[in-house]
C-alpha cells in the first residue's frame, strides 16, 4: 500500500462541522468526475471528427495527458473509483486529440 504523506495530515475543519454533513465523499467524486469529463467530450468529439488542430496547442495537450494519467495513477493508489474511471477517460480523449495534432499539425 502506497502511504503519502500529505493525506496523514488533520483535517482543516472541525470534525464537528464534518460529522454534521451527511454526504457520501464518493458521491461528491462521482458528481465532480461526471461533469468535468463530460465538459470535455463536446471539444474532443468536435476534433475528432473535424480534424482540425491547428488551434489546439501540443504542449498544453502533452503536460494535459500527462497530468491525466498521472491523476489515474493517485486514484489507483487511493483506490478511488471516481478518480480512476473520469481519468481514464479523460486521458483516453485527451491522447486521442494529442494523436490528432501530431498527425495533423
Amino acid at each position: 500500500m502506497m502511504y503519502v504523506a500529505a493525506l496523514a495530515a488533520p483535517c482543516p475543519f472541525p470534525q464537528t462541522a464534518a460529522q454534521n454533513v451527511n454526504i457520501d465523499a464518493n458521491v461528491i467524486g462521482y458528481l465532480a468526475a461526471t461533469l468535468t469529463t463530460g465538459a470535455f467530450v463536446p471539444q474532443a468529439v468536435k476534433t475528432i471528427r473535424t480534424r482540425e488542430t491547428h488551434a489546439i496547442s501540443f504542449w498544453m495537450y502533452a503536460a494535459f495527458t500527462v497530468g491525466v494519467a498521472l491523476w489515474f495513477v493517485y486514484g489507483v493508489a487511493l483506490m478511488s473509483w471516481p478518480i480512476i474511471a473520469a481519468n481514464a477517460v479523460s486521458f483516453l480523449l485527451a491522447a486521442t486529440i494529442l494523436a490528432l495534432k501530431v498527425r495533423y499539425g
